[in-house]
This record gives C-alpha cells, sequence and structure tokens, in this order.
C-alpha cells in the first residue's frame, strides 16, 4: 500500500508503449521513475517524451537500482512470464499486457508463482472505452430489459495488400505474420473480455477460422457462435482482411433486449425502443488508438493498489477471458 506517489518502472519501449505512457501522464498519485528495454535507444527516446529520468536495459538492474513499488509490462507474450515473476520475486505490484502468457497451461503456472505476494492486474483495456461503458449503463440499469442477442463485428484492412503494398499490419507489426494464433490471440480476446464485461459469463457453441491473407500464418477471419449463463445468444464476427474498412479495428455492436437495442456504429451509441436516445463518440486519435481505454486501465491500476480494491481486470478475472479464447481454438479443432 502506497503512501505517496506511486514509484512505478515501465518495462517495454515498442510501438504499443507510447500509450501506457501518455496514460500514466493523465494519472494522478503515480509517476513512471524508469524504463528499460533491450533497445537502450528506444527506451532513451520514450524516456525524452515522456520526462522519465532513469533508463535501463533490463529489468533486473531496474529492480535493484530505482526503488520502485510497480510496474507495467508491455513487451511481447513470450516474455511476459519471466519478467512478471522477476517483479514478483522483489514484492513489486504488476500490471502485464494481454495475454498474459502464450498458453493456458503458462498462465496457471504464473498465477499460481505469484499468488498472493503482490497485486497482479492484466491490462486488458478494451472494456473501457468509453461507448462500451455507457452500454453496460444502460444494461445495468435496466434499460433495454434482458440481453437476447448480441452480436459484435471486427472489421479491419490491416492485412489487406493492395498492388505492391505491404499490409499495414504486418509493416507495422511484422511479428504478426508468424504467430499461429493471431485473430482471436491478439485481438478478439479484447471483444471476448468487453462481452464478458457486458453480459455475463458465456460458453462457445462454435467457431469457423479462415485464411484471406495466405501468406501469414495464423487466422485473420473468425466467427465465434456463444450462449451466455442467461441464455442470451451472442455472435462475434472478426476479421482483418476486409477492403475498405480503416486499416485500425472498427466495431459495431448490437444488443437486443426485451425492452429495447442498444446499437454502437460510426462512432455513434444508439438506445432504441421505450427509450430513444444517442451519443456521439469523437473518432480515433491521429495514431488510431483510443487513448482513454489505456488511460482508464492504468488509473484503476493505481486505485487498487492504493486503496486495495479489486482490480476490474485482475488476473484471476483475466484467466475467464483467456479459457474463453482457448474455447474458441478448441471449438474450431485447432487444439
Amino acid at each position: 500500500m502506497s503512501r505517496g506517489t506511486l514509484r512505478i518502472g515501465f518495462v517495454g519501449a515498442g510501438m504499443i508503449s507510447q500509450y501506457h505512457l501518455q496514460g500514466w501522464t493523465e494519472t494522478k498519485g503515480a509517476e513512471v521513475v524508469a524504463i528499460c528495454d533491450p533497445d537502450l535507444e528506444k527506451a532513451r527516446r520514450r524516456a525524452e517524451t515522456f520526462g522519465i529520468p532513469s533508463v535501463f536495459s533490463d529489468l533486473s538492474s531496474m529492480l535493484e537500482v530505482a526503488n520502485i513499488e510497480a510496474v507495467d509490462i508491455a513487451t511481447p507474450v513470450g516474455t511476459h512470464a519471466c519478467l512478471v515473476m522477476q517483479a514478483a520475486d522483489h514484492g513489486v505490484h504488476v500490471m502485464c499486457q494481454k495475454p498474459i502468457t502464450p498458453t493456458m497451461q503458462e498462465a496457471y503456472e504464473l498465477i499460481d508463482y505469484v499468488g498472493d505476494r503482490v497485486r497482479f492486474m492484466v491490462h486488458e483495456n478494451y472494456r473501457f472505452r468509453p461507448h462500451y461503458r455507457q452500454a453496460r449503463e444502460w444494461i445495468t440499469a435496466g434499460q433495454i430489459g434482458s440481453p437476447l442477442q448480441v452480436r459484435l463485428t471486427m472489421r479491419s484492412s490491416g492485412l489487406v495488400a493492395l498492388g505492391a503494398e505491404e499490409a499495414w499490419l504486418l509493416a507495422r507489426q511484422p511479428y504478426l505474420g508468424k504467430m499461429p494464433r493471431l485473430l482471436i490471440f491478439e485481438t478478439l480476446i479484447h471483444h471476448l473480455d468487453t462481452l464478458r464485461s457486458l453480459i455475463g459469463e458465456m460458453d462457445v457453441l462454435s467457431c469457423q477460422l479462415a485464411h484471406i491473407n495466405h501468406s501469414i500464418l495464423g487466422e485473420d477471419t473468425a466467427i465465434v457462435v456463444m450462449r451466455a449463463q442467461s441464455g442470451c445468444l451472442v455472435v462475434l464476427d472478426g476479421t482483418f482482411s476486409a477492403p475498405g474498412y480503416p486499416a485500425q479495428v472498427t466495431d459495431r455492436l448490437e444488443i437486443i433486449g426485451g425492452q429495447g437495442t442498444i446499437i454502437f456504429e460510426n462512432d455513434e451509441l444508439r438506445e432504441m425502443g421505450s427509450v430513444e436516445r444517442s451519443i456521439h463518440y469523437a473518432s480515433s486519435s491521429p495514431k488510431g488508438e483510443n487513448q482513454e481505454c489505456f488511460t482508464i486501465a492504468v488509473q484503476h491500476f493505481v486505485e487498487g493498489i492504493t486503496t486495495g480494491r479489486a482490480f476490474p481486470t485482475d488476473r484471476l478475472d483475466n484467466l475467464k477471458t483467456m479459457r474463453l479464447m482457448e474455447a474458441c481454438y478448441a471449438a474450431a479443432g485447432t487444439i
């Protein structure tokens, strides 16, 4: 439990780190005092941009020198377990990017290893996007009655290569092309977690995977059918290879309830039925990410540590999202 400003060590200086670090600048009660990355030049550039006083090449050195109380780990998934264990061994609280590990078995082993020695939150931020939070409030307030049918559609042209151009996603993150599991593991896991936050726990009834871009190893298209414990039917439908759509991910949500319907599309959230209203949200930032959800995730982490409250995306809650992801691949026959 921190009594003053929480001292944060940041791990990783890759593409996604800028959104985490911006979130820290917008969060009271905490300060990033050190950053580490094997590529020291990348770490120095991030430190200069965000006013971070100390730079290290590895977490071990940072833990020994920087006197930090918590770490934010934003590195490739295969590195997460080792880094989380190092932090826990030093009594340092952890927030770690999703997925926490490449496999469920590794996730169980990591969570068992850490135990309750330190607080451990997963940086799963999609559920904190403002339109999803508002939709959850409307559902919780009973505005549309009990949800009966849900469809969440994700579209991106990120893996569409037109002419001689390289696909945008592969130019941005080349490692994606070599991942044996791609769309669900990398992106739709966000949507699975968001659906859990909206309508509760679900079981996978069927899952179909496909390749539209055959130059990649993992799937770029998926359709998942689920049933919530309430009986609500849910369809999650996504692709990275949709010509004409933006390269960045765009979502469309429709929740049909007994008394009304909620629709989110084109930056507008609408409620129809017994109540008619709509909220327009500003488009994504120029860099294509919704900064607000990163910032809110960071703020939940700080609040949880300083007050002792449960994290919305605690490591045990996130295990449920990972199990749902694994159930998708099992239903598709890829396990």
